[in-house]
């Protein structure tokens, strides 16, 4: 069994500051004196940053700052039984025992096993009370190795024949602390009330999944997560319900017994098809309309994006091999011919042609994937199929990528209705098979063709129109407006709609239509800005930075300059009231230099990897550089003389992790 504690990582009866922010440093750099850490800075970083999204107080006296970190080479912990206490965020008072909880990236499901037994075990009175009374670093190792070693997992008190059954699912953000402690204490909480309880923990020490007669036999289910659960249609039309997995610590009795009346109550809620519209249900109810139509929309782009990155890149393989008149012949082309029989264009027209005519076909799912994904969002599985054909509709109507957007959000929520339906049991098996996608398909694609769709092709063909038309001041504010939208919140909702927006024009390009190719090359070029950014001013004037964030100004060179930009994402996560202006200053910048100077791309990806279908790639370049100049100077300036509120970082930090 490997060793996670060390006496070196054991601190008693110590005064390590005011706040936790102190006692987490020094923590930290006790363990970066050790090889287990290579950098005390980036590991204090990372754990303050997960603080900020949730306090670690756990109640009792007990805390459990926790991360994962490139920081980190084996994992670890480090204690420290303070005094005087210190506040970590508990609603019953500060915490005298603090276990700062050490994993790497990567780390084996071995190790990740080991530090879960231990984030279990911290519920248990016994094991704090011993903590409290240990007289020496080595008696604190030896009770920590004897809760972590190996056990056997699956041993259960005995139930009464006949009793009540429950399953429970529980998952933090790291997968590390508060999913396991979640699952010991629903465990205990079942064991005192008499009921079975059978938990799967989605955390980092890898799932093992619930067996399906096992779920089909629960009266109850219980949902302790603050992420989305994975494979939630596995327990539709259960009883069911759902909090932050802080409260199955805090409140596992009260829970079980909440379940267990859901069970007995015929219109309590039960679980539909398991979509993002569930995923947001809490013990408070429902979060906002908006925020789970945001969801959805991010899903259906994330799911489109590989069909337009894919397919986008073909076609500008196309036009480089074949020409531009490849769209008129390239039909007859690849029917007509083989490698053997070759077009009077040459070995180059047909090879254009392949590949144009593949790259076709991909983009041809644009619409089609975006309102399947957006449904799917919403309903799961059963609302795939609805929100597929309601795409394909929304293309004959030509309503194009708005009206994917409202197909796939009417099939959605449709799938979703129909599957909260009260049915028989001899039916039920069909709902999401038949009965769901025929009538959500019926619902959705009948407004598209008798009522929406072409209202939406007007207003799809009025904008196209529009956007045709700009030039000059007009096609400058339009590139001012789509960076600043790209470097707003850096792969969130507002990146993806720009992107969105440019990705589903791409094909409506042409050499007579330069419009769509200049959105996109301008969409393209501004999201490269915010990481390239970053990585120049880490390297200008890196005391402004810490060790993490110069590791992570070298990765972001390259993932700028390949359009991903996630790139600058860290360093906003830390500092997103300086970070996040200076990409916007940058960004904006280099959007309207690309579109007054008339630059074109035809990949929808690539960075300047896909420099051949770049169309006046010297100002592309030249555009990206004096963005990139603008951010890092700028963020430099505002990290010298900028104020810096702690107090209004913290609150900024959960919305940008979020997005």
């Amino acid at each position: 069994m490997p060793q996670i504690l060390t006496p070196d990582l054991v601190v008693l009866d110590a005064d390590l500051g005011a706040d936790k922010e102190a006692v987490i440093r020094s923590l930290a750099a006790r363990a970066a004196g050790t090889d287990r850490v290579a950098d005390g800075d980036g590991l204090a970083a990372a754990v303050l940053e997960r603080e900020a999204l949730t306090p670690t107080g756990m109640g009792a006296g007990i805390a459990i700052p926790h991360c994962k970190s490139a920081a980190v080479r084996e994992p670890s912990l480090a204690f420290a039984r303070l005094s005087p206490p210190v506040d970590f965020g508990a609603p019953d008072g500060p915490a005298d025992l603090v276990f700062m909880i050490m994993a790497p990236d990567g780390a084996a499901e071995t190790h990740l096993a080991v530090l879960s037994r231990l984030a279990g075990s911290l519920i248990d009175e016994q094991f704090t009370d011993a903590l409290r009374a240990a007289s020496s670093q080595a008696e604190v190792v030896a009770l920590v190795e004897d809760v972590v070693a190996d056990r056997d997992e699956s041993a259960a008190a005995p139930v009464a024949e006949g009793a009540r059954s429950i399953v429970a699912v529980t998952a933090c953000p790291t997968g590390i602390a508060h999913t396991y402690m979640a699952a010991d204490a629903l465990k205990a909480a079942a064991e005192r009330a008499g009921v079975r309880i059978d938990v799967e923990t989605q955390g980092s020490s890898g799932t093992k999944r619930l067996d399906p007669a096992v779920i089909a036999a629960a009266d109850a289910v219980v949902f302790a997560v603050d992420v989305d659960v994975r494979e939630r249609g596995r327990f539709a039309g259960k009883p069911y319900v759902q909090v932050p997995v802080k409260r199955g610590i805090d409140a596992a009795d009260a829970l079980i017994q909440e379940a267990l009346g859901h069970a007995d109550n015929p219109s309590g809620p039960r679980l539909a098809g398991g979509g993002a519209s569930e995923a947001a249900t809490t013990d408070s109810g429902t979060r906002s309309l908006g925020g789970t139509v945001k969801r959805a929309l991010l899903t259906g782009v994330s799911y489109m994006i590989p069909f337009v990155a894919g397919g986008g890149l073909l076609i500008a393989l196309g036009f480089l091999l074949g020409g531009f008149r490849i769209t008129e012949v390239a039909g007859d082309v690849i029917v007509q011919n083989t490698l053997l029989n070759l077009p009077e264009g040459g070995l180059g027209q047909y090879l254009g042609a392949v590949l144009f005519s593949i790259g076709a076909a991909s983009m041809g799912f644009l619409v089609p994937a975006l309102a399947g994904y957006i449904a799917y969002a919403i309903a799961d599985r059963p609302g795939i199929a609805p929100g597929f054909v309601a795409g394909a509709v929304a293309g004959i109507m030509d309503a194009g990528f708005i009206g994917g957007l409202v197909g796939g959000l009417l099939a959605g929520l449709a799938a979703w209705w129909i599957g909260t339906w009260r049915v028989p049991s001899w039916l039920r098996g069909l709902m999401p098979v038949v009965v769901i996608p025929l009538l959500a398909s019926i619902f959705a694609s009948g407004l598209m063709v008798m009522l929406l769709g072409g209202p939406i092709a007007a207003l799809m063909a009025g904008l196209t129109g529009w956007l045709s038309s700009l030039t000059g001041t007009g096609a400058v504010l339009l590139g001012l407006l789509l960076g600043t939208m790209m470097a707003f919140d850096l792969g969130g909702p507002l990146n993806k709609v720009a992107y969105g927006f440019a990705v589903a024009g791409l094909g409506a390009g042409s050499p007579e239509n330069l419009s769509p190719w200049m959105i996109m090359a301008a969409v393209m070029a501004a999201g490269m800005v915010p990481p390239l950014g970053m990585a120049l001013a880490s390297t200008l004037d890196r005391r402004l930075f810490t060790p993490a964030e110069q590791e992570n100004g070298k990765a972001a060179w390259l993932l700028g300059a390949s359009f991903i930009s996630e790139g600058a994402i860290p360093f906003a996560a830390a500092d997103p009231l300086r970070v996040i202006p200076a990409a916007i200053l940058g960004s904006a910048a280099t959007g309207a230099i690309s579109m007054a100077f008339g630059v074109t791309s035809q990949a929808p990806h690539g960075g300047f990897f896909v420099f051949f279908a770049i169309g006046n790639l010297l100002m592309f370049v030249i555009a990206i550089a004096v963005g990139t100049v603008i951010t890092a100077l700028a963020v430099i300036a505002l990290k010298r003389w900028a104020r810096r509120s702690p107090a209004a970082e913290v609150a900024a930090e959960p919305a940008l992790v979020a997005a």
